[in-house]
């Protein structure tokens, strides 16, 4: 492993990781960073678990896809296990799927079956919140080295704080075009009904609460209708 290539490497990744304009921009360009920095690695994806629902994102290859359904199914597996985990170790690893694996059992020999030879899990975390799993792939048992353990980690706590930070900056434009939406309805409602912009707004809510409609829907609704008709 060359260390100085990888830190420029690395480097290189940290600034254009910054630079991408969407949250999806940012994950592919980790999972895409992972195939090329990572000895060994031929996929790689991110894991998110919804309790115990397992959604897969930028995943480089379908391989990765199959893995993570598997994976759910069987509630086993090193990358379930990265994202569930409260112990925040630092790498979950199966260096060889030929071979039997105590700790997963039955998903081992299946995703042998899937072309999987080894793979490792990485916790995504900040000191705030855990993220998910940054999870690599190789067609080939015993790819992974200790050389490609470190390598992981060091791109996974990169990642996570890349991830963090363009969830966060994608949770606020979200919030900000809500309460745009959500004022020109307001505003609609004003102009055709002769309403106050409480009593406005209490005719969103309520129509948002008795059926069942999220807030924001409703206002888009009447910013594209004209009413909530």
């Amino acid at each position: 492993m060359d260390w100085a290539r990888f830190a420029q490497q690395m480097a290189s990744m940290a600034r254009d990781l910054l630079a991408q304009e969407s949250l999806g921009a940012t994950l592919e360009r980790i999972t895409g960073s992972a195939t090329e920095l990572v000895e060994g690695c031929d996929a790689a994806g991110i894991m998110v678990l919804h309790g115990a629902k397992v959604q897969t994102l930028a995943p480089t290859r379908q391989l990765v896809v199959d893995s993570d359904r598997l994976q759910e199914r069987l509630a086993e597996g090193p990358c379930f296990d990265a994202a569930r985990s409260g112990e925040r170790e630092p790498v979950f690893r199966i260096a060889d799927l030929t071979r039997e694996q105590p700790r997963w059992p039955a998903f081992a020999p299946m995703a042998h079956q899937l072309g999987v030879g080894s793979m490792m899990g990485f916790l995504l975390y900040t000191e705030d919140e855990e993220l998910g799993s940054l999870n690599l792939y190789s067609r080939r048992p015993g790819a992974f080295t200790e050389a490609s353990e470190l390598a992981g980690w060091l791109l996974a706590s990169h990642a996570a704080v890349a991830f963090s930070s363009a969830r966060t900056h994608a949770q606020m434009e979200h919030a900000v075009a809500t309460r745009h939406t959500i004022g020109e309805a307001m505003g609609i409602l004003m102009g055709s009904h002769h309403l106050t912009e409480e009593q406005a707004f209490d005719v969103l809510r309520r129509y948002s609460q008795e059926n069942n409609i999220k807030l924001r829907e409703v206002a888009r609704r009447v910013c594209e209708r004209g009413s909530l008709s």
